[in-house]
């Protein structure tokens, strides 16, 4: 199968990324001059920018259209307001998980959805197939790419370029950049304070370069997908295909708080409350290496004599705190504070079962 590219493909190609396949797309996994350690540190200690328009787009308009997208997905969407995004998921009826997604609610009658890239058509499919009447649902997936500016200088950048920076965390505000109309979306999956546009395609490398202009005094650099997995798993962020997929739910990726459990219907709700009143299921913790073991995904976790736990889901070193760190799929009796083995290629090496996340987040920061 032929890999899609992004629109700024061309950019990242000058600027000596090391591309890589990831959902379909060949995406940049890191850049030549300093790769993901200096990118992870840029982000955690000035800015960064990342090209993820491989994430799925799509758009669910008419009459209702709000209440209808409430009644598939997990969370709550009466709990925000217009201009507001929130976190939610879409399940299959036995509580497996198709996929995480971002709901952006523009009206009663709109909502905009940004899934993850491999399951965007499926999750779009899904929508299409249950929408009543009057309600369209458009796969806007190679419409629009989309720029992460994250870390703590990014309002700095965004001032620069005369975008808004006002809105809190997770809502949403309109503008214009290089005679283009986008979205500027305070949201992210790195921790750290920051915003990603919604740019349409065709305008999508005069924007980069605006940011990268703009950016040049707070010394932005340009980041891959390599760093965006240690900045994620740093905050103990789930992953699709690792913490999350159609053998886990979100009860067992901890990720209840997306669910509106009191809502009369929405995809998956038996199974998933069923899941939720026995308290049986393996469900996602924090491992923190003790020694110097660095864990990846696949590897077993055991008790000290050996008992099977479970196993890894992902796993890295934390440039952060210079230390290995992992989620994984654990048994519900393992404690947090528990010591734990993990096989890290033929050697065994103690784990901390902790809670997520391993770095203090400063998303909600003012």
């Amino acid at each position: 199968m032929d890999l899609l590219h992004s629109p700024l493909h061309d950019r990242h190609v000058a600027l000596g990324a090391k591309l890589a396949e990831f959902g379909g797309w060949d995406m940049p996994l890191e850049y030549a001059g300093g790769g993901v350690l200096a990118e992870h540190k840029a982000v955690r200690e000035g800015v960064g920018l990342f090209d993820v328009s491989h994430l799925g787009k799509a758009l669910v308009r008419g009459t209702g259209a709000a209440d209808f997208v409430n009644a598939c997905l997990t969370n709550d969407l009466s709990r925000i307001e217009v201009g507001k995004a929130q976190y939610t998921l879409c399940c299959d009826e036995d509580g497996g998980t198709v996929d995480d997604l971002i709901a952006y609610l523009r009206s009663d009658f709109e909502v905009f959805l940004i899934p993850n890239a491999a399951n965007t058509a499926a999750v779009v499919a899904r929508l299409k197939a249950a929408a009543p009447p009057g309600i369209e649902v458009t796969d806007q997936h190679r419409d629009y790419a989309i720029l992460a500016i994250q870390g703590p200088s990014s309002d700095e950048v965004l001032q620069a370029l005369g975008l808004p920076v006002d809105h809190e965390y997770m809502s949403f505000a309109d503008a214009t950049i290089a005679g283009a109309d986008i979205t500027v979306c305070r949201t992210g999956y790195t921790g750290e304070r920051g915003y990603e546009l919604v740019v349409p395609a065709g305008a999508a490398v005069e924007v980069w370069d605006a940011v990268v202009a703009a950016g040049e005094p707070f010394g932005i650099r340009a980041c891959g997908l390599g760093a965006r997995d240690t900045l994620r798993t740093e905050m103990g962020y789930p992953l699709h295909g690792h913490e999350l997929s159609a053998e886990i739910s979100p009860v067992m990726a901890r990720a209840g708080w997306a669910v509106g459990w009191n809502k009369p219907t929405f995809w998956g709700k038996e199974a998933l409350e069923a899941q939720r009143a026995a308290k049986t299921v393996r469900t996602v913790r924090g491992l923190l290496a003790q020694g110097r073991g660095i864990p990846r995904p696949g590897m077993a976790v055991r008790t000290e004599d050996g008992d099977g736990l479970g196993e890894i889901t992902s796993g890295t070193f934390s440039p952060t705190l210079r230390q290995g760190i992992a989620l994984a799929l654990l048994e519900p009796a393992v404690e947090d504070g528990a010591t734990v083995i993990v096989d890290v290629r033929g050697r065994s090496e103690a784990f901390t079962v902790t809670k997520p996340p391993f770095v203090q987040p400063s998303t909600k920061e003012s």
